[in-house]
């Protein structure tokens, strides 16, 4: 569909929901977003989310902080339980609504689910992993290998005769390819020369090529794990992310915990480009892992210098407990 047609849609649906459940009434301002589309009346603001809807709610905020609303009314019609767990961390009255049709209902915050252990089975890969060179990162109960923030291995179950193996490529189709020429048991030495290419692609200075433009987020975390007084940390690790990413592909907020420079415990949340989402998965993040950390932590999000937003800034001043942004 046309976007233009597309945002007008959506601008009348949303119109037709707020005249429906909120009462008829002209609105001060209208928007089509990323995610949908917005409005406004007096210090209440309406945002319909139907794209990537389990990362509408920062655009929400951000639309919503800029006009100086108080209430920010979110109306999705999926992830909303993600929506309102992530609502609960800001200062700003947010209320997430259900649509069914032309039917909305309150929103209740799903609970997160607890991150799963690896398979001693698949930790047995850890030391191949390790001598090819690769850093070792688990997230989720899966075992992968990253060299500057790229996945170049993992550990799978066969579908069919249930073996543990350990297959090395970027991305899946990647790792079948491989599998295919160099079989299911790659060695360290082979492996190593897959490590070895891709640092060369991935080192500070490259020339621009496939390899360097995947995980961007991933290898500033691998940077700031080697120089953790880059960001005022003692030291940090790699850990998962509130829930598992969807694919290599897409951009998405990688997480390391540590601590301050002062023993303090940090979460620190790696982004790249204006990602106006990164503060509400920042301060899910922070929740995630104080669980296993057992006390309140500082939370930092760190984007390269050049992606420091002022909307960023002010989503982060607006947690109950507010976030720094530091630019690297």
């Amino acid at each position: 569909m046309d976007p233009e047609v597309r945002a007008r849609l959506l601008g009348l649906k949303l119109h037709a929901l707020v005249r429906e459940h909120f009462g008829d009434m002209e609105p001060d301002a209208q928007a089509g977003l990323s995610v949908g589309a917005a409005s406004s009346h007096g210090d209440t603001a309406w945002v319909l989310v139907e794209e990537r809807t389990e990362r509408g709610l920062g655009v929400a905020l951000a639309w919503a902080s800029k006009r100086g609303s108080k209430v920010v009314h979110v109306l999705a019609s999926e992830h909303t339980g993600t929506l309102a767990r992530r609502a609960t961390q800001f200062t700003t009255d947010v209320k997430v609504w259900k649509v069914d049709g032309i039917t909305i209902a309150p929103a209740t915050p799903e609970p997160l689910s607890a991150e799963p252990a690896p398979s001693p089975d698949h930790l047995a890969f850890v030391d191949t992993i390790r001598e090819s060179g690769a850093d070792v990162v688990i997230e989720h109960g899966v075992v992968t290998g990253e060299v500057v923030g790229l996945e170049v291995c993992r550990v799978v179950d066969d579908p069919v005769t249930g073996a543990h193996r350990l297959e090395v490529g970027v991305g899946e189709h990647d790792r079948e390819a491989f599998a295919m020429m160099h079989g299911d048991t790659p060695t360290t030495a082979s492996l190593k020369r897959i490590v070895d290419v891709v640092a060369r692609h991935r080192a500070v200075g490259a020339d621009p090529h496939p390899l360097n433009r995947l995980g961007a987020e991933r290898a500033l975390r691998h940077h700031v794990i080697a120089d953790p007084g880059s960001i005022g940390a003692a030291n940090v690790r790699a850990v998962a992310s509130p829930s598992p990413r969807p694919n290599l592909k897409d951009p998405i907020p990688c997480v390391a915990v540590g601590t301050t420079s002062t023993g303090a415990p940090l979460v620190a949340v790696f982004s790249t480009g204006i990602d106006l989402d990164v503060v509400p998965f920042a301060a899910e993040a922070r929740v995630f892992h104080e669980a296993n950390i057992g006390a309140p932590a500082d939370l930092v999000v760190v984007v390269p210098a050049r992606d420091v937003s002022p909307v960023t800034t002010r989503m982060a001043d607006l947690l109950h407990r507010p976030a720094r942004i530091i630019g690297l």
